[in-house]
């Protein structure tokens, strides 16, 4: 006899529709935010470099997920980076923050446009103020994959991000890439961290703006 196996095809009939409302820890992220006051410390072949930077970062809500039973709720994004007073992209990045209430599980996902992409996860309470999330290479859940080049020369082996909500309404991360440099014994932390604070209010996700109708599954 084939022993019972559990449902991981039958969604979730409760679902609310409206993202902003089911955000737990990410609710005080949704929006559009700007920092100047941004710090990065890179690796250089002289040594560490430390570089000012300005931000822009949209995070807007997208409609509910389900993959069977789970069910997620998050935040697309998309970062712009510059240095002071110059129009050049000095970084960019895209993913979404997801949250899911059943497991009290934040996700980040990020694709940066250098060859790489990581998934970072964690536990969190729904009304914290502070949490972390933690990559590391080589696993198969919450893992860091990167392009030939970037492996060999300049490895992630671990990456961690910890967000801070402040009373004020702003919000702040930094952020720790361990780099595993080719030709050199130590591992290098490549950080960095910045304050933002808003600049718009979000857009409500799809389903849930005028006139929307959820569509039959």
């Amino acid at each position: 006899m084939n022993a019972p196996t559990r449902d991981i095809y039958t969604e979730p009939s409760d679902v609310d529709f409206d993202t902003l409302r089911n955000l737990g820890p990410l609710t005080r992220m949704a929006g559009v935010w700007e920092g100047t006051r941004g710090l990065d410390v890179k690796p250089k072949a002289e040594g560490p470099k430390k570089q000012a930077f300005v931000e822009r970062i949209s995070l807007q809500p997208i409609d509910p997920v389900t993959n069977g039973p789970q069910l997620l709720y998050g935040l697309r994004y998309h970062t712009h980076i510059t240095k002071p007073g110059l129009a050049k992209t000095y970084h960019e990045q895209v993913g979404f923050w997801l949250w899911e209430p059943a497991t009290s599980t934040v996700m980040h996902t990020l694709t940066i446009p250098r060859g790489q992409t990581a998934m970072a996860g964690g536990t969190v309470a729904p009304d914290a103020a502070h949490f972390e999330l933690t990559a590391t290479q080589g696993l198969e859940t919450w893992g860091i994959c990167s392009s030939p080049f970037l492996n060999e020369a300049f490895r992630t082996t671990a990456f961690r991000i910890a967000v801070t909500y402040n009373d004020d309404g702003t919000w702040g991360y930094e952020e720790d890439a361990v780099l595993q440099i080719l030709g050199q014994a130590e591992p290098f932390h490549h950080t960095d961290r910045n304050l933002l604070r808003k600049v718009e209010e979000p857009t409500p996700n799809p389903l849930v703006r005028p006139q929307a109708t959820p569509a039959a599954a």
